[in-house]
């Protein structure tokens, strides 16, 4: 074991940010901590803290060392874990998801999650950007659309219905579309979506819709349909509410896409992980019902 011997204890303190914690995560004293360190700084023959009476920080040795470390530390317990008759879901739980779908319905989700299982340790990353999940260690990422990345495995977990509606007031005064083409002659309401597809005579029709307002939000672009500003595409979750309400009106229901698939995508070397099995189970019983939810 002489070449594991100090890296965990490194990574521990490098974690926490001091000795004491890292000896408080791995149940040790400090005084074994710092033995342990110093023996590791000697056989690598470079300092790898800044140590002073309140704080201790990472060098650049320190910090190149610790990215590569806890990945090997990760890696090593995942590889335990991966052959542990009857192992729970544990250590780090990375997940990106866009901010929307993210803050309303997955983060929930994962929350549930981790209460059942007091191992896990869990970072979601709500971001709209596309994260590259192998460059930057992420575990697992929730992505709608189609899938590009070969590198990493997709699990359909649930699927979306995006509506065309807008306001009865705003239709009273501007008419209402009946065919695509009439898209041209009203205000469209663009979110983060800058083209809209339809389904005709068995094929896709996209149009860029044009408009006066562009909101990043779904739901400020929802209650701009609702105040009578245009029409909106949007998924289910932000217009089922103001559909059943009476407040906004499908629209073009002949020409909609087929639902729009939902995917759980996560590197190949990690799908067996009993943290990705068991959360890819919670994800397809509940996301499916807390989007079919219009309250």
């Amino acid at each position: 074991m002489r070449g594991w011997d100090g890296i965990d204890e490194f990574v521990a303190v490098a974690t926490t940010g001091s000795f004491k914690g890292g000896a408080d995560a791995l149940g040790l004293s400090t005084t074994h901590m710092s033995r342990a360190i110093a023996a590791l700084e000697n056989r690598v023959q470079r300092p790898l803290f800044h140590r002073t009476t309140r704080t201790v920080r990472l060098t650049d040795t320190g910090r190149l060392f610790y990215d590569h470390c806890s990945r090997i530390v990760t890696e090593r317990d995942e590889a335990i874990a991966l052959i542990s008759e009857g192992a729970e879901p544990q250590g780090d739980l990375r997940i990106t998801c866009s901010t929307a779908m993210g803050e309303r319905f997955i983060a929930p989700i994962v929350r549930e999650f981790a209460t059942r299982y007091v191992k896990l340790t869990v970072t979601i990353e709500l971001t709209n950007r596309v994260v590259d999940l192998i460059g930057e260690g992420y575990d697992m990422a929730i992505r709608t659309g189609t899938l590009a990345d070969s590198r990493l495995i997709g699990t359909h977990i649930a699927s979306r219905t995006l509506y065309t509606c807008a306001a009865p007031a705003y239709l009273a005064v501007r008419g209402t579309p009946n065919a695509i083409a009439d898209l041209a002659h009203h205000d469209c309401l663009i979110g983060t979506a800058t083209s809209w597809q339809f389904r005709s005579w068995g094929r896709v029709e996209t149009i860029r819709p044009r408009g006066r307002w562009r909101c990043n939000s779904g739901a400020a672009v929802a209650q701009a349909a609702v105040a009578g500003m245009g029409i909106c595409q949007l998924p289910e979750f932000y217009v089922l509410p103001h559909i059943a309400s009476g407040a906004l009106v499908p629209l073009l229901a002949d020409f909609a896409m087929e639902d729009e698939p939902i995917w759980a995508v996560y590197p190949q070397r990690r799908h067996l992980l009993p943290k990705i099995t068991g959360l890819l189970d919670l994800l397809r019983s509940e996301l499916p019902v807390a989007l079919a939810r219009r309250d």
